[in-house]
């Protein structure tokens, strides 16, 4: 029974710690471009030498 008192802090802590990960995500940016990194994924570069940088929304 005591090993509760340890692991029901340590299960505390680590929700915490993944909350505070995912927000961490949300304000850096993480989720901005999710269709434009799914469609990046599929070009490939080695066919178009002068295809634009991956951020460059103008090229498409």
């Amino acid at each position: 029974m005591n090993i509760l008192l340890l692991l029901a802090p340590f299960s505390v802590f680590l929700g915490l710690l993944a909350v505070g990960a995912f927000v961490w995500t949300l304000r850096t940016s993480q989720y901005d471009d999710i269709q434009g990194a799914a469609e990046r994924i599929l070009i490939d570069d080695d066919d178009h030498p002068d295809a634009p940088e991956a951020g460059d929304a103008a090229g498409r």
